[in-house]
């Protein structure tokens, strides 16, 4: 679909008979910030000191406040606006603790105009979302949301807002992904409309009123954001999120930024902090886009983070050290976690992980769980179990990914988990919901047999929900047959989240293997 929308902006613009006032906005942004309040690292979970004083630290809060602040400094006097396109929520323990305080507090000294609402707004029921925006002073948008019927937000999230710029009105319009009511917890109230029947009222109204210019600041990816920028003609501009996409210039991989749909720039700037978006779209006497220029600028360690800021997370984070001690769990014996026997056979905590994952979406139809063994990075000592031996564990801040494919696939999967065993490479599979046998003793791909859902044996036929961590889902560790999946939801809670979740619900957990695996 991304392909037929596809051309460089270059190509966009217009060097003859420009109209004397034109008119051109800088448009600074954020998306999928995912309460990365620290730096990260380039597994995009927390750096630490060492990292950073080696010079290896990616983003946090810090370093997009310092990068603003100078952008807003070299743009001075011309046109600027900074928009987020929504999910600062959900993702460290800084969100854990403070359940969007935080984020509201460092998102309102760093001035942005306005925001989406993302769906992990709603992690926390409607009142989660109604708390940060009573705490914040920019408005919080999404124009296909009924909330009439919730109390607690019912005039505090509105469709629209209209922002004077250098003379001109800006008006922002937001959509938000239907599927909120499967991926998120916003409530029986919360009544979601068509995101293009939306946007196409919302931008008629605008236009009613005379605005000048209409943005389009989504949270439904990108795929739909060209679908929109090609039905609705008076956006001029989509400003998207949700689907955490890199979009560059430099880069043949990547799509284009920003890439044009029928002469809209749509634009994204990837996540967890590690990018700035800047778009800069010129436009003639009678609102028109006649050039669209950019890219992302990556907030590396050349970027010095804010002191104040520093400081303010270095207070808010000493709690969150000392919740790193919090006992979550009592495990009855040692549970196995060790590289050797996750990347080799099944393990306990392989196991235990992947029954975690099931229990988390089993209520969704997901037979099948696969958790590859390379994520798994230590074992558990019997006894207390502390939040911070589950991070310990699952330290890459892995979110859980439910998608469908065919037993066929699930097969081609499993060959490629015990394809390299002999290498101890990461993607062996643990699983649950299932059962299969290997032999390391045939080629790579002729390895697997006796595959079992459910207890009946594997239908190549027929399509399975399955439920992974999303670097699986998205290819990594060679798991490429899942990357085109249907109906992907990559952004689900921590998977460390779910697995002390478990853990707590066992009571004192015992450890086990159970021969789902079966090494001939």
């Amino acid at each position: 679909m991304m392909n037929r929308f596809l051309l460089s902006a270059a190509t966009l613009a217009i060097s003859a008979g420009m109209a004397s006032a034109e008119y051109t906005l800088n448009i600074l942004h954020t998306n999928d910030m995912h309460s990365r309040i620290e730096s990260i690292n380039k597994y995009d979970s927390t750096c630490n000191a060492e990292g950073e004083a080696e010079g290896e630290c990616f983003g946090g809060i810090a370093r997009v406040k310092s990068a603003l602040d100078t952008k807003r400094a070299a743009l001075d006097n011309q046109n600027v606006i900074v928009l987020d396109a929504g999910d600062p929520f959900q993702g460290s323990l800084f969100y854990t603790t403070y359940k969007g305080a935080a984020e509201a507090e460092f998102m309102e000294q760093m001035g942005y105009d306005a925001m989406a609402v993302g769906n992990h707004e709603f992690d926390d029921g409607p009142k989660g979302l109604a708390d940060f925006v009573d705490t914040v002073s920019f408005p919080v948008i999404s124009g296909n949301l009924d909330l009439t019927g919730e109390a607690l937000l019912n005039g505090k999230v509105e469709n629209h807002v209209v922002l004077e710029v250098g003379g001109k009105k800006i008006g922002i319009i937001s959509a938000l992904a239907t599927d909120t009511v499967e991926t998120s917890s916003p409530g029986d109230n919360v009544v979601f409309q068509d995101e293009i029947e939306a946007l196409t009222q919302d931008a008629a109204t605008l236009e009613a009123e005379g605005v000048d210019i209409i943005i389009a600041l989504n949270h439904v990816g990108l795929n739909k954001d060209l679908d929109i920028a090609a039905a609705v003609p008076a956006i001029d501009v989509v400003i998207g999120g949700h689907s955490h996409t890199y979009m560059s210039n430099d880069d043949d991989g990547t799509p284009a930024y920003p890439t044009m749909v029928d002469g809209t720039p749509v634009a994204q700037a990837y996540a967890y902090t590690k990018y700035l978006g800047h778009l800069s779209v010129t436009f003639d006497d009678d609102g028109n886009v006649t050039a669209a220029s950019g890219d992302p600028i990556v907030l590396d360690a050349s970027v010095t983070p804010d002191e104040a800021f520093l400081t303010r997370i270095a207070e808010m984070g000493a709690p969150i050290e000392e919740m790193k001690t919090r006992v979550v769990a009592e495990a009855a014996d040692v549970i196995e976690g060790g590289r050797d026997t996750c990347r080799a056979q099944e393990c306990a905590m392989g196991s235990l992980i992947a029954d975690a994952m099931l229990a988390r979406v089993a209520d969704q139809g997901v037979e099948i769980a696969i958790q590859n063994g390379g994520g798994i990075r230590a074992s558990i000592d019997a006894g207390p179990v502390t939040m911070g031996e589950v991070l310990t564990v699952l330290p890459f801040q892995n979110t859980l990914s439910t998608f469908e494919v065919s037993g066929e696939a699930i097969v081609a999967a499993l060959e490629n988990g015990v394809g390299q065993i002999e290498d101890g490479a990461g993607r062996f599979p643990q699983v649950a919901g299932m059962t299969y046998a290997f032999d390391a003793s045939k080629p790579s791909g002729e390895r697997i047999s006796d595959v079992m859902v459910g207890g009946a044996p594997i239908d190549m036929a027929k399509v399975y929900g399955v439920v992974s961590n999303n670097y699986v889902r998205n290819g990594g560790d060679g798991y490429a047959m899942f990357k085109d999946a249907a109906n992907a939801y990559d952004f689900g809670p921590d998977l460390a989240d779910v697995t002390a979740e478990y853990l707590a619900e066992q009571g004192p957990f015992t450890p086990y293997t159970d021969g789902r695996i079966t090494a001939k």
